[in-house]
């Protein structure tokens, strides 16, 4: 076998149980094993069926492929040479591998709004991005469910993280499992935030799942991936989705969150 396609049935395998597990094990607890129990965690109420779920996995897989493919390019070809990746561990602090890991979720943040919201144009919308849209109501299966060519627009954020800051491969790693992992959630279509969340300052700056769940029921807004930031700042923030994660959250706890929030500061 030749050594480039032994290095990427390794990579892809391992890449694909990855998928299976983080994106798997929320999938059967939360629309399996105890549907009853978070009942009132569910976003939309209307269940995807199941021919919903087997697009989701082929895209998926088509997806995983790309992102090796990317992944290949940038750890195991001269490219290497040309970007800020480093090997050894001593080269730079300890803590350079969290602080590089926060830095490159900022990175990808703000790449994937602007990419985001590109990929609704009208022009590209149905030629890249209608794919991932026909999951109007999402699952932990649907986070990788892209086309083919917005499957090397969403991977391509490595190439630009590897040429801003320097990166070792565990950080690499850690960004892929971290990230998808946030993605997952924001797929996942239950939400499962701490009640705590709506009255703290990272409900101002964080998603939900209710965030982006709104996203795909709309086709418009909430284009950001871990943060509401840009959407905030860009005034791209579907006007409903306070009220929406209110909704859901009274669901949940039985109390009404925003009027709890406003009685603790009077």
């Amino acid at each position: 076998m030749h050594p480039i396609l032994e290095i990427f049935i390794k990579i892809f395998s391992v890449s694909a149980v990855r998928y299976f597990v983080i994106a798997g094990v929320p999938f059967f607890v939360f629309y399996k094993f105890l549907t009853n129990w978070f009942a009132n965690n569910k976003i939309q109420k209307r269940e995807a069926d199941i021919k919903d779920f087997k697009r989701e996995i082929l895209h998926s897989m088509q997806t995983t492929a790309v992102l090796v493919v990317i992944g290949y390019l940038a750890l195991y070809t001269p490219l290497k040479n040309h970007t800020l990746i480093y090997t050894d561990l001593n080269a730079y602090p300890s803590w350079w591998i969290t602080a590089s890991l926060v830095i490159s979720l900022v990175i990808h943040d703000t790449y994937f709004y602007w990419m985001h919201r590109l990929l609704h144009h009208k022009k590209l919308f149905k030629l890249a991005h209608l794919v991932h849209h026909q999951s109007t109501n999402p699952s932990p299966w649907s986070s990788y469910s892209f086309h083919f060519i917005e499957a090397w627009t969403e991977g391509a954020v490595l190439f630009i993280i590897i040429f801003l800051i320097p990166v070792h491969p565990l950080t690499v790693m850690l960004f892929t499992v971290i990230g998808f992992m946030i993605n997952v959630y924001g797929h996942l279509g239950y939400e499962i935030a701490p009640k705590q969340l709506r009255n703290s300052f990272l409900f101002e700056v964080l998603n939900t799942s209710v965030h982006h769940n709104l996203h795909h029921s709309k086709f418009k807004g909430n284009y950001g991936l871990y943060f509401r930031v840009w959407d905030r700042l860009m005034g791209t923030e579907h006007p409903d989705y306070v009220k929406e994660y209110d909704r859901i959250q009274q669901n949940r706890f039985g109390t009404n969150l925003q009027q709890a929030a406003d009685q603790s500061e009077a």
